[in-house]
């Protein structure tokens, strides 16, 4: 049974429920959505003892502000926005319990943009085509409004549980961003292949959960940048005819029509998500199979995190 658990005096500046989204429907039509940073949500949803794919609050850069109606365990995880609990420093990467009469405030974004906020037994919100995920153009999950009451189940979470500070992904640092070349890499010059893993880009202002543009040297095609519209799968790098690539993010269509040259790796995406408007990036190309080794070691992290927690409450 669930029961009122948080009020929203702020909503802040784009504070939504997010899962894993509506996977297996793009044939269809439907936008998957889903969280930006998959790896923060799944570890804050284990952190408390819930699935991987339970729905949480993602909180983007200017976090709201939570009055606790019913005690509950939490985690925060992702970007590190300054969370408190009346006033006092909140934990990041590690479960803890909050109290009726408590608040839950976020102050200045410290490393960043997207922080996690989970809670043990999960939000007691609208499930729309099996998944909790909020579309807001399409009507989908549930809008977070200002003085809404949103309830939880009412389950004894395990708190306590944290990761190790060198498990704790650094934002602040991203690097090189990996990616795995093509699959329209035939459409571009060799000059603009060069340009695009040579130079920095910049993360554009008009950036979204849909999409973030990129401010770069143009990155020039061919014969044209219009190909047959063809699926999309998340990290996808687009480049239209204005020769400025386009990171294609969780709210992305389902298919374009603007040549690819890239695709951002799975276990990188995460940092690209978290990189703030004008934060840099460059490009690094690898095999396909290297990868998937990656993506197979995160699995492999994640599992032994999720045994870890079930131990411990056992």
């Amino acid at each position: 049974m669930s029961q009122p658990l948080f009020k929203f005096r702020k909503t802040g500046l784009q504070t939504t429920i997010q899962d894993l989204g509506r996977q297996g429907l793009q044939q269809y039509g439907v936008v998957v959505s889903g969280a930006m940073d998959p790896f923060a949500l799944q570890v804050s949803n284990l952190l408390v003892g819930n699935g991987r794919d339970e729905g949480a609050l993602e909180i983007a850069l200017m976090g709201p502000e939570l009055d606790v109606l019913s005690s509950a365990v939490i985690a925060i995880c992702g970007a590190d926005l300054s969370p408190a609990v009346n006033g006092v420093r909140a934990p990041m990467w590690r479960s803890f319990e909050v109290r009726e009469g408590d608040r839950i405030t976020f102050g200045r974004p410290l490393s960043g943009m997207r922080a996690y906020l989970a809670v043990a037994g999960g939000f007691d919100v609208s499930v729309d085509m099996g998944s909790k995920s909020t579309y807001e153009r399409a009507n989908l999950g549930t809008v977070i409004e200002k003085n809404m009451v949103i309830s939880g189940f009412n389950v004894n979470g395990f708190h306590g549980l944290g990761l190790s500070h060198t498990d704790i992904p650094d934002y602040n640092d991203p690097g090189y961003i990996r990616v795995v070349e093509g699959p329209d890499t035939d459409h571009f010059t060799e000059k603009g292949i060069e340009s695009f893993y040579s130079q920095q880009h910049i993360i554009s202002p008009e950036s979204d959960r849909m999409g973030y543009r990129l401010k770069s040297a143009e990155i020039p095609h061919k014969n044209g940048a219009d190909i047959w519209s063809d699926a999309i799968p998340f990290g996808t790098i687009q480049i239209p005819a204005n020769g400025q690539p386009i990171i294609l993010m969780a709210d992305r269509q389902t298919t374009g029509g603007y040549a690819r040259i890239a695709t951002v790796i799975s276990i990188d995406v995460p940092r690209v998500s978290q990189l703030p408007p004008d934060g840099k990036i460059y490009f690094h190309p690898i095999k396909v199979d290297e990868a998937q080794k990656l993506a197979v070691k995160e699995e492999q992290f994640l599992r032994i995190l999720e045994m870890n927690v079930k131990d411990a409450a056992d």
